[in-house]
């Protein structure tokens, strides 16, 4: 009786929070992790990172221009004589060699604006198409992402699932202890019974009871869980509106590898890699032609004031740049760029591999779930027949306490357990869908 108080007693007591938030399906609960789940946010961010980074390696195609403004006092004479120049005071006078030897303080303010541009430069594209490969990586791993986050949530919407069963089963539990200890008293009572029957009774009850405790705690987490998965707020509990049953599978087994190698963003990321690398050994084989960059500058220099014009002129050029020899540096970093190509080439097959292995775990999982099910089933069936022919024999003294205590306790262990194997089946079908990179486009659909 104290233990069932205090059971009702923790019920109450339970945080506001296990019981706040909404019912959702599942379509409802993916479609929100979608929109709000911190790893899908994160992956979009390094996407939109992605695409600046290919917009700023394009913008190395087009010039660039820069404004100074200097400020300079010298008494050197070579400065000095440039400075005379450059602001158009040069005179006669200038000449005389004490004036050229050792001239007097002058300032100036140089104000210039100058454009580069590359004419040719290897590097700069095959440094976009880097950016570019970069950025469709970054695009296959928002989209493994997504298929990750959905996964996610259908494994949280089928815990939240699986624990409300196991609360139920824990319910049915209790009651049942409650049924059997009612029996062993009447017994007691009546003489016919013992008094340790009653006791033992009573102890089996306070167990089941701790156990229902524990299972109502395991749901309100499962719901904690399921919030965080579909992007809840901190301490929101989300419930579910539906019963999840397997998905059907309607690809034979031959196919599920085909649609695995096409579907599969993960793979798409590898492969993008290898394109990368690819045009990494592009790169360092261009380091081996010349530049060719155009430079026009435009510049007014004056004595007394900044951005003043005491004088200007212009310049306009081209600048051709060959490196001829680098102490084979090149010859290293070429080298090295064909080995990563290389071995991000063996890391894509063995990952190929990976996936085949994945797909046939998967379909063999599957298969095993949905036999252990069955066995489950045929279990909770015995177990309840059993309990209902020694609870009657005990009922007319042919069977003792211990053997129905017993026949409860493997009833209750087989409703517990066909719980999570139907809870388990459901899963490895998902999986099987997730395994071939097409458990977002079935679940949405």
């Amino acid at each position: 009786m104290r233990t069932s108080i205090l059971y009702a007693a923790l019920v109450l007591l339970m945080p506001s929070t296990v019981f706040a938030g909404r019912d959702l399906g599942l379509k409802e609960a993916i479609n929100l992790a979608l929109e709000n789940n911190n790893l899908i946010k994160a992956a979009d961010f390094e996407q939109i990172a992605a695409r600046h980074e290919t917009a700023a390696s394009r913008s190395r195609y087009l010039p660039r221009i820069f404004f100074d403004e200097t400020a300079s006092v010298s008494n050197a004479p070579t400065r000095v004589f440039m400075m005379k120049l450059d602001e158009g005071r040069f005179s006669q006078n200038d000449f005389a060699i004490g004036n050229l030897n050792h001239p007097s303080g002058q300032s100036d303010f140089r104000t210039s604006v100058t454009l580069d541009m590359p004419l040719f430069d290897a590097a700069v594209y095959h440094g976009v198409q880097i950016a570019a490969t970069e950025e469709k990586s970054r695009n296959w791993a928002f989209a493994r992402r997504r298929e990750d986050v959905a996964f996610m949530v259908f494994s949280a919407y089928l815990e939240v699932q699986r624990s409300r069963g196991l609360l139920k089963a824990a319910d049915q539990a209790v009651t049942s202890a409650r049924e059997h200890l009612r029996l062993a008293s009447v017994r007691n009572e009546a003489g016919v019974g013992l008094k340790s029957d009653e006791l033992r009774a009573r102890a089996f009850l306070a167990e089941m009871e701790q156990q229902n405790i524990s299972a109502g705690n395991n749901l309100s987490l499962a719901k904690l869980r399921l919030a965080q998965a579909a992007g809840g707020k901190p301490g929101e509990a989300f419930d579910i509106r539906e019963e999840l049953g397997p998905l059907p599978l309607k690809t034979g087994n031959e196919d599920l590898l085909r649609l695995a190698l096409e579907n599969r963003t993960d793979l798409k990321e590898l492969a993008s890699g290898v394109e990368k690398a690819a045009i990494t050994v592009k790169l360092a084989r261009s380091a081996y032609l010349p530049t060719l960059y155009g430079t026009a500058a435009y510049q007014m220099n004056n004595r007394d004031i900044p951005f003043g014009r005491d004088n200007d002129s212009w310049m306009a050029g081209v600048s051709l740049r060959w490196e001829l020899f680098d102490g084979m540096r090149r010859s290293h970093e070429k080298g090295k760029a064909e080995a990563l190509r290389s071995s991000a080439a063996e890391s894509l097959e063995n990952y190929r591999k990976e996936v085949a292995v994945q797909v046939e775990e998967s379909k063999l999982r599957c298969e095993e779930a949905g036999k252990r099910r069955e066995v489950a089933l045929n279990a909770v069936q015995y177990a309840e027949e059993a309990v209902r022919l020694i609870s009657r024999r005990f009922e007319n003294s042919l069977e003792r306490y211990v053997d129905l205590l017993d026949a409860q306790t493997a009833l209750n262990r087989a409703r517990a357990q066909f719980i999570s194997n139907e809870s388990d089946y459901a899963l490895a079908t998902a999986r099987l869908f997730s395994t071939t990179g097409t458990f977002l486009k079935e679940v949405l659909q």
